[in-house]
């Protein structure tokens, strides 16, 4: 994988005042730690450099040679503060590549071939339960992604670990288990609870007038709406809302 360049200073100190002196430079503080060093190196980014670099997406996925006054530092992006009102980076951190060459990182996960899913046919839904999987991998072959196939996959169906293809040199930091990273549900398993309801169906039962101003704050979430609606029928038939207005006289 191609390494980007990104062009950094040293600050000759840290601190909260050096940091704004940066920002007033059009710098972005920053720190450089980790690796095969046990000391931290104050810099600062040129901060349309830095923004550029984060609209181009997957920086916490890249690996950069950081050019420090002319030393080459490769090192990868860990974490980026943003200006909580303004929502422009005021910090970045970078954590050095030691020589054994290996990163740590969250990959994202792709799932294909859901038209070729019985399950998923039948009505069921895709329940993901790791959008991405953290991994440790070769600094030079970080993959974009991760690949599942949906193929046959009937509902109550789990999709681990163990049958997503890595590329070689990557492995999971879970090592104990083979997790589940997706299952096949039934439609149904994706409503909440029927005891969210509990607390209204008494009143529900015995069509208290009370009860239509608490179904109707209910009824805003669709899923409970249609629960509370269903058990009303059962015990009472086909319902006719009543009209507020008229209660009201």
């Amino acid at each position: 994988m191609a390494q980007a360049a990104i062009k950094v200073t040293a600050r000759p100190r840290a601190g909260k005042g050096a940091a704004r002196a940066a920002r007033r430079d059009g710098l972005v503080p920053g720190v450089i730690y980790g690796g095969d060093e046990k000391t931290a190196e104050a810099v600062a980014v040129d901060y349309q450099l830095l923004t550029n670099t984060l609209k181009k997406g997957r920086f916490f996925a890249s690996v950069f040679d950081l050019d420090l006054d002319g030393r080459k530092v490769r090192a990868i992006p860990r974490a980026v503060q943003f200006d909580p009102v303004k929502d422009f980076p005021i910090h970045v951190d970078f954590q050095r590549i030691g020589s054994d060459n290996r990163v740590r990182l969250m990959i994202p996960m792709r799932f294909t071939n859901d038209a070729l899913s019985p399950g998923l046919k039948r009505g069921g839904v895709l329940n993901i339960v790791r959008r991405e999987v953290e991994v440790w991998c070769p600094a030079d072959k970080i993959p974009d992604h991760f690949e599942a196939s949906l193929e046959g996959l009937e509902i109550g169906r789990s999709i681990h670990i163990s049958a997503v293809k890595l590329p070689e040199g990557v492995r999971p930091t879970i090592t104990d288990r083979d997790f589940t990273v997706a299952t096949i549900a039934g439609a149904a398993a994706m409503k909440p609870e029927f005891d969210e309801t509990a607390p209204f169906l008494k009143a529900i039962k015995t069509i208290d007038p009370g009860a239509w101003d608490q179904f109707g704050r209910e009824a805003r979430d669709p899923w409970k709406g249609m629960e509370i609606l269903e058990v009303m029928q059962e015990l009472r038939g086909p319902v006719e809302l009543p009209d507020a207005r008229k209660r009201k006289g």
